[in-house]
């Protein structure tokens, strides 16, 4: 039996290599009738040859699933590490603004006037580094209140034809980056 599957497998190579040198295309079933395999030979070929396709296809299915899982986990990998930044500096500029506010009150003070350009000056740098990163100041004055950017911390009277609902003046300024408010301003309201 080992003759007669060597003189195959010869045969088989021969038939092979002519096909090769031809460079004609055939499909299995053409191939193996070439190739003079008995029918159960041709039988048990189909069958692996359908086993290996189904088995590359499901190969190339779970590719495409895993470069489709790789690729929305890199998105949310990014969506994710975007937000984080966003919060951190959200929360580093809540923290930074009570050092403008303090700054602004010393200029309010009596100071001499080297201590008063000192302090203008580092108020002027903190302001151009705020706007730097996207912040807006919350300035209502005069306007309707809009409980969407200031909260009222006092209401007062109206006087010299002030109209009612109208910030009257700014207590702690309110920022903004875009559309997020990082701080309410708080307000005075006319009543």
């Amino acid at each position: 039996m080992a003759k007669k599957d060597n003189k195959t497998e010869k045969q088989t190579t021969e038939a092979a290599e002519n096909v090769s040198e031809k460079n004609e295309l055939y499909t299995v079933e053409e191939l193996m009738k070439k190739l003079e395999i008995s029918e159960e030979e041709k039988q048990s070929t189909l069958k692996t040859v359908e086993e290996l396709t189904a088995q590359a296809a499901d190969f190339k299915d779970k590719w495409y699933r895993t470069a489709a899982e790789f690729d929305n986990f890199r998105k949310r990998n990014a969506e994710t590490r975007r937000v984080a930044l966003e919060e951190g500096k959200t929360e580093t500029i809540k923290k930074i603004l009570f050092v403008g506010d303090n700054v602004e009150r010393a200029l309010g003070f009596e100071i001499d006037e080297k201590t008063r350009d000192g302090l203008a000056m580092l108020l002027r740098q903190f302001n151009e580094v705020m706007a730097n990163l996207g912040l807006e100041q919350i300035d209502p004055v005069g306007e309707k209140f809009d409980p969407n950017l200031a909260e009222a911390i006092f209401t007062k009277d109206a006087e010299n034809g002030q109209e009612s609902g109208t910030v009257d003046s700014v207590f702690l300024k309110g920022y903004k980056m875009g559309d997020k408010i990082i701080r309410y301003a708080q307000v005075v309201v006319i009543k």
